[in-house]
This record gives C-alpha cells, structure tokens and sequence, in this order.
C-alpha cells in the first residue's frame, strides 16, 4: 500500500532542492556565493535525510544525484580515467568518530593509520605526464568529465613542465592537486576590481575558479595562482602508503600538500583540529579545514567509493568564525565602470585575525533578503577568512529607530539618475562623466581595441585627471601640448608622439568609436554591428528600441542599455565634443567582394594562425557573420585543436564543418 507523505515534506523538499540549486549556480558559474559552507552543508544534508526517509520522492535532478561543478562549455572536454569525487564533510569530532566505525564494519576490528592534510580551499584539478613532460591537464568538473585547461595550468609556475627523476616508471603518471590564489594576490586582485568598478570575487576560492575559467592564459599568469599537489593516482603497486607518495612527489618536483600528519586513532585528531583552527589565520593561503585519509593505499583499494565520494577520505570543515557588532551606516560607492555597490560602515571588531571595519553589502537584493538595516547588531564573518561580509542581524535588539534602508536613486557622486537592467542585481551611473568613472571610461576609450591612442595609459590618465586636464574622454582632443610637456616623464618627444596618437585616433572607423564610447553590453562585436546598420553616430542615437532589439545579436538586454546611455543628456554632450574635435562620425563603406560576405561562422577549439578574436574581426571585415553558438543559421563551424561541445553539435545538425586551414584558402589568407 502506497504510504501518505505529508504535505510539508514534499514542499520542504522542493524548497530545499530550489536552494542548493540557485546556490550551486551563484558558487560555481558566477563565483559569488550568497552563504557559506556550513550553511550550503546543513541545506544539503537535510535534503539527504529526508530523500532518505521519503526516497519515492527523490528525482533525476535532485542535487543529490550528481556531483556538482558544471562544464563551462568553452573548453574541450576530458574523461578522467578514475572519477574526481568529492569528499564527504564533516563538522565535529563525534561525526568523525562514526566514521571510523564505518570503516570498521567493513575492513574489521584492525588498527588503521590516517594521514591528516589541511584542507586547501581551492579548485580541483588533475595533472597528466607523459614521458616525463606536462601533457595535459583538467578541472574536476562534474567528477567524470572536466575541463581542458592545460595552457591556463602551464602558466601556473608551480606546476612542473617536466618531472625531476630518472624513474621511467614515474614518467607517465596522473597527480592531484588544488590550484589556489594566496591571500595577497587575491588582496591584490580585488583592490584592482575595485578601482575598475567591477564585481569583487567572494573569496579566493571563487578568484581561483573564475582566474582558470579564462580564455586567456597571460590573464591567468597575472593573477599569481598556486598549486599544491596531494595525491598520485593508482600507484598502490608503485607505493604502500599515501605519506610515502607525498614524499616522492616533493623529490621528482611537486609542489605537495603543506603539512601533513599521521594518527593510528582517529581520537588523536582532536590536538590537530584544536591547534589548527587557530594557526589557519596565520597561513598565506585559504584553508577551511582538515582531509583525513587511510595511509594504506591497498586498504582503500577494499574500502572503495560509494557514488559521489571514496570511502577512504573524509573532511572535516572548521566552523567559521563569526562575532556580533553594530552597523553604524550604509554607504554606495560608484566604482570605475558605475556600478553602485552598499558597503557597511561597522563598528571595529576583531575577525580572524585582523580588525574590520567595513563590508561589503553586495547590492540591493542582498539588503532587503536579509532586511539589514542602519543601526542594526549584525553578525560578521570573513568570506574564505578574507573579506568581511555581513550574514545576518540580530533582530531581538533592533528597536523602531531602524528603518527599512532605502537606496538611492541618483548616482552619490554626480546626481544622474541610476539605472538597473533586465536581469542585473546592481544599480548603474551611467553618466560617462561622472568623476568616480573618469579614469575608467577614459582609459577603455583610448585602449587598443577601442581608439588605440598609443601613450595614453593609466598612469598618463591618472595624472591628467588628478590636475583637472581631463574631465571626460571628449577632453582627449582638446589637450593643450604646452602644458603636457611639463608634466614629469613627458618632455617634447612624448607630446608629440601623444598629439600624434590622438590626431591618429580620429580616423578609427564608427563600429571602434562606438565601442569606445563604453555602453553596458556593447563590446567589439556588437559596436560592429552597429555601425554596419546604421552607418553615422547620428542615426545611431536615434534609434528607437525596438529597431534596436530586432537587429540580431542586439536583441532586447543590449538594446535597453543603449537607450539607457543615450538617455543621459552629459553622455550626448560628450558626443557633440567628439564631432566638434574632428572625430569621424560615419562609416566609410569599402565595396569589394568577399568569398564570404554573409556567411554565418562559429570557431570552437584552439587555432594556430590566430587568436579567436582575431579571426572574428576578419570575418567581420570581410562582411561575414559570427556566432558564438552553434544553430541551423550557421554556414561553417571552424575547428581547432580539441574542439568542444560547439563540434559535437554541428555534427548534429549537418553543418559545413572546416578546418583552419580550409577557412585561410577561404579568406585568400
């Protein structure tokens, strides 16, 4: 007889599964986690006992049927020959102490030897050797297919491009490790996010999975990432415990696990997490907690795994650390590019070593979800022990004086009306003269893509508006050389070089100047788009919405943002100062004919010729069309070295697929 589930359970179950999933997308895809991991455990393991208890209700999508992390889509794909699982966690040494009975009832009454690690908060990854050499290497992934991120992990230089041994049988092997981004690069990191008015990483953890999600590898090299290394994989013949291969890992030239301890009880692990829970502050890397793990590789060979996690490891995650002050006020600050972050003004308290006064409130939503008021008694953590973030209030001490906090709807700094988009937790200046996005807007204007005025950099940029000489970037053009020739590391030659480089930048066609001018949404791509459909800035402007959003690969999102920037009436003045100084206006229409004028192309995988950039601007230049997904409107697919999804998908469809080589003959190349 089918038993009667209550209806509460079903909605606590469907709540509790919409909660993991809306924090999964936040932590994995977008790097900003909303709760911490306490918090996301007690959501999950809730969910666990009650499918437990109810398993007529558990479904294919249920978060606990797979192993999360999602493929980016942008990478080739790699199978990992043995599964990249996640690790059980725990949160107090009772938990701990059930476990090792677990064990028990499987291997027996017999002593067993742990190796204790602290637990990096990092990112997952695997490394694979060939002959010695570095030949490939993954992200976790979703535990059985990951990403293809070797370049980004070659510009890691902890990560060793050749094995230091004379062993052949070490020459060919897979090792194990977190990539991490030390404190002070992530510090580092973010204060340049900041002055850039982009959206800060949580915490390093999430600095790291955005850093090795670039496309870019020297993006990747700038950031500083760590790696540490902390498990060879199936080398239980080679090896009779983990501690001996940690060992050898350190002589053939890995970085390894940092420190790492040996208990014959898991009773002894209590002095450990004691001593640690304090010392972690004191480290240059983020740690959350311990990894225990049977020493005895034959013994995890009979312990195996349960289907997301081995048998033989668990974690156990130091509680974070959290105190109680006062909010003494909200301040918005507009950042380089406009946005508008709320940043709590505290009362100084004592964290995790350091004392903080300020936190960041993220955005308006994330006030009125936790109903954070001025003058309230909030509860501080340090997110990834890092950046103080406010998780919550105590309300049993507010009083009537709090009221609702009510952000502002003109920008702080020049009075503009703010704006938030479809789809956009932040609110925007977007007045391209407002003085806290000066130098931001000033700098893309003139940067390599955009203008190319050669010479004008940030530190040129900084001076000229700190002494008044810039205002905007129509005040480009007006610059006076006598008095930028006095200024210190100029002289006569670099004026001119400067006054040349920004005669030069007139010329530079409309689709470069509309994506210098800096609108939310309008990167290269589109700007070129743009110009080719409407030919002048004039018309540009005028342009109503819905003309706009039916043009493809505007569409409604970029659209609003265009009308949105053309709404503010400093922004058209600025214009207006650009067509006054001799800026080019309209676009210079070049016939000639083109083998793939029309042509819609997509490119997937690594090319050898170029840049993926670069061969989108030569099929644009050429009258040709890019796509950035694979559709039926597709003419060609352009494949490279180790394509992803988008090839798979074309083979699909029935699309022309070509290679590098056939796309140059194409383009006369």
């Amino acid at each position: 007889m089918k038993r009667e589930i209550p209806e509460n359970i079903k909605k606590e179950i469907e709540k509790l599964r919409d909660l993991i999933h809306y924090h999964n997308y936040r932590y994995y895809v977008l790097n900003q986690p909303e709760i911490s991991d306490y918090e996301y455990d007690q959501l999950y393991k809730r969910l666990v006992e009650l499918e437990k208890e109810y398993p007529e209700l558990i479904t294919p999508d249920s978060p606990t049927r797979r192993i999360e992390e999602a493929l980016t889509g942008e990478f080739p794909v790699v199978e990992h020959k043995v599964p990249m699982l996640s690790l059980e966690n725990t949160y107090s040494i009772e938990e701990l102490l059930d476990y090792e009975k677990r064990l028990k009832r499987i291997v027996g009454d017999i002593d067993i030897d742990y190796a204790v690690e602290l637990k990096i908060d990092g990112v997952a990854v695997s490394l694979e050797y060939k002959d010695g050499k570095f030949s490939r290497g993954s992200t976790r992934g979703n535990g059985f297919l990951g990403d293809d991120i070797t370049n980004n992990l070659k510009a890691i230089k902890s990560v060793p491009l050749k094995i230091i041994t004379d062993e052949k049988d070490l020459y060919d092997i897979e090792v194990r490790g977190e990539v991490y981004m030390p404190n002070d690069a992530f510090l580092e990191l973010n204060k340049k996010r900041e002055e850039q008015g982009e959206v800060l990483f949580a915490n390093p953890r999430n600095a790291a999975a955005g850093t090795l999600k670039n496309l870019d590898p020297k993006v990747v090299a700038e950031r500083k990432l760590d790696i540490f290394i902390h498990t060879i994989v199936k080398m239980s013949e080679r090896f009779k415990t983990h501690t001996e291969c940690i060992e050898k890992l350190k002589k053939i030239g890995f970085k390894t696990t940092p420190y790492i301890f040996r208990i014959k009880k898991m009773k002894e692990i209590e002095d450990i997490i004691e001593k640690w829970d304090k010392e972690r502050h004191k480290l240059p890397y983020g740690t959350d907690g311990l990894v225990i793990k049977v020493d005895n590789l034959k013994l995890r060979e009979e312990l195996g795994y349960t289907e997301k996690s081995p048998r033989w490891a668990i974690a156990f995650k130091f509680a974070p650390e959290r105190v109680e002050t006062k909010l003494l006020r909200i301040e918005p600050n507009v950042g380089r590019t406009g946005i508008v972050t709320p940043v709590a003004i505290l009362e100084p308290v004592f964290i995790s070593g350091t004392t903080v006064s300020r936190a960041s409130l993220y955005n308006e939503d994330e006030i009125r979800k936790k109903d954070i008021r001025e003058g309230d008694y909030v509860y501080v953590e340090k997110g990834g022990e890092i950046i103080p973030k406010v998780v919550g209030v105590n309300k049993g001490k507010r009083t009537k004086e709090q009221k609702e906090y009510k952000f502002p709807e003109n920008c702080p700094v020049c009075g503009s009306k703010l704006v938030k988009e479809e789809d956009e937790a932040h609110w925007r200046c977007v007045n391209i003269s407002c003085p806290a996005q000066v130098k931001g807007r000033i700098i893309h204007f003139a940067s390599r893509n955009a203008m190319d005025i050669e010479g004008l950099g940030e530190a040129l940029v900084d001076i000229l508006v700190d002494k008044g000489f810039l205002k905007d970037y129509g005040d480009i053009y007006f610059l006076n050389p006598e008095e930028i020739e006095k200024l210190e590391r100029m002289g006569k030659k670099s004026t001119q070089n400067l006054m040349n480089a920004i005669e030069n930048s007139k010329n530079r066609g409309l689709d470069k100047l509309i994506y210098a001018i800096g609108i939310r949404n309008i990167g290269s791509h589109a700007a070129r788009l743009l110009a080719k459909r409407f030919k002048s800035m004039d018309r540009f402007i005028k342009a109503d919405f819905e003309e706009l959003s039916e043009i493809e690969g505007i569409g409604p999102v970029r659209a609003q943002s265009i009308k949105n920037f053309f709404n503010i009436q400093q922004n058209i003045d600025v214009i207006k100062k650009l067509k006054k100084a001799g800026v080019v206006m309209e676009m210079k229409e070049e016939e000639k004919e083109s083998p793939i004028k029309g042509k819609k192309f997509v490119f997937t995988g690594a090319l050898e010729k170029f840049t993926r950039d670069k061969a989108k601007e030569i099929v644009l230049s050429l009258g040709g069309e890019v796509s950035d997904s694979v559709s039926k409107n597709v003419d060609f697919v352009v494949v490279g070295k180790e394509p992803g999804s988008k090839y798979e998908k074309a083979l699909k469809l029935g699309i022309k697929i070509i290679s590098e080589e056939e796309f140059l003959k194409m383009i006369n190349m």
